[in-house]
């Protein structure tokens, strides 16, 4: 009896081996937001790693996580790494190629809890005056990680960390986006009240350039 019982636990965990084995390796998540603020109001929040604690879904977890930034300040080179609790782990992230106001390209290297490197990508779309941003990460999984994916839907739980972020950099860029617009709303309006002071100053003076200048009427002789 134990004999059977021991072939059929081999025998189920082989099956459960050839299934991790043949799952496919390759996996992409993929989440979009539409976002009513321009390209170059949202590429600088990407594109600087400086600026991902004003939307990133993971900072949160771990507000005295550790990071550090090397590399150039933003763009091609940007380099950050970040270590915390077990929530968030420890990696690092590379800026590899961008297209201004359209395209970041990047690197993806966890350290902890477990060891991967995933190419993440934010694409840029105008939409009239909003732009749809789409977050993606394209990755291939070891053995281990077919396993894991086997018992954790790891689109849902990732892309719900993805779907906080782009809900987050929404409302910061929406609110940058509309800031910029009442700035220069209020510079266009005081240019366009410069003109027009101007032009009424020009209006006041005659053709001759100078302002004319009335002459007293002349007086009558006293009489005799």
């Amino acid at each position: 009896m134990v004999k059977k019982i021991g072939l059929g636990f081999v025998g189920l965990v082989v099956v459960l081996l050839i299934v991790i084995a043949t799952r496919p390796g390759a996996f992409a998540i993929t989440r979009t937001a539409t976002i009513a603020a321009p390209p170059a109001v949202l590429y600088p929040m990407i594109a600087d790693f400086h600026r991902w604690g004003e939307w990133s879904p993971w900072d949160a977890l771990d507000p005295n996580q550790k990071k550090t930034f090397d590399g150039a300040a933003s763009g091609v080179g940007a380099i950050t790494g970040w270590s915390g609790n077990d929530q968030v782990g420890e990696g690092r992230m590379t800026v590899l190629a961008v297209k201004p106001n359209a395209e970041v390209d990047i690197k993806l290297e966890f350290i902890k809890p477990f060891a991967a490197t995933n190419q993440t990508q934010f694409s840029l779309k105008p939409e009239g005056a909003a732009t749809e941003v789409i977050w993606a990460m394209n990755g291939t999984n070891d053995f281990m990680g077919k396993a894991y994916s086997l018992f954790v839907d790891v689109d849902k739980m990732v892309g719900a960390d993805f779907e906080r972020g782009l809900a987050t950099m929404k409302t910061v860029a929406e609110g940058e986006a509309k800031r910029q617009a009442e700035t220069a709303a209020a510079a266009e309006a005081a240019r366009k009240a410069e003109e027009a002071a101007k032009a009424a100053a020009a209006a006041a003076v005659p053709a001759g350039g100078t302002t004319a200048v009335p002459t007293a009427a002349p007086t009558a002789a006293p009489a005799h």
